[in-house]
């Protein structure tokens, strides 16, 4: 497993050894021994998700507040996504800076984003599976959220040539300069 560090340090992206031949492929998705040593970190991973969604579909930005924040470790096995995550540590000198990667059922790359980062993705295949792992259980009373269309992050979410599918939850979320964030 190979960790490569984005223009925000923290958040990097992992790829696995993949194994491929003409009967197909075989990798290791997740080792956490592998992904410690990979990333320098010691999270544990608590629970997995998984999410299916039609092109177009915009889910994000989420996170979690403290003392529910999240680590996520997340990958595509089916379609394509655009892939991102904001610096929401106030204090940090990346605060309110985003990076973003592909992500494909073909590279196998993952995307690490560790906790006080909001995330989210856009579905650029006709339909994709995208699976999660998290470092903390789901706790709806802290979860919160930050408009994906913030003028102030000025994410370059890819021009897919229709509109984008939200949430009602994910059309109503605040700018980060009012959403509550974390501190260092």
């Amino acid at each position: 497993m190979k960790a490569t560090p984005t223009r925000i340090p923290d958040v990097m992206v992992v790829e696995p050894k993949v194994f491929g031949d003409a009967r197909g492929f075989f990798y290791e998705s997740f080792n956490q021994a592998a992904f410690n040593a990979a990333t320098g970190t010691a999270f544990t991973f608590v629970q997995d998700n998984h999410s299916r969604s039609s092109q177009g579909v915009l889910r994000g930005l989420h996170y979690q507040l403290p003392p529910h924040a999240q680590g996520k470790l997340v990958r595509v096995v089916r379609g394509a996504v655009w892939d991102v995550a904001v610096d929401i540590r106030q204090g940090s000198p990346t605060f309110g800076q985003w990076v973003g990667e592909e992500l494909t059922e073909y590279s196998h790359k993952q995307f690490w984003i560790p906790p006080g980062f909001a995330h989210g993705f856009v579905v650029l295949s006709e339909s994709a599976d995208f699976l999660y792992k998290t470092t903390n259980y789901y706790a709806p009373q802290s979860d919160r959220g930050i408009a994906w269309n913030d003028q102030d992050l000025d994410i370059a979410w890819p021009n897919l040539g229709m509109d984008f599918v939200l949430s009602d939850k994910d059309r109503q979320q605040p700018a980060l300069r009012q959403a509550e964030v974390f501190t260092l």
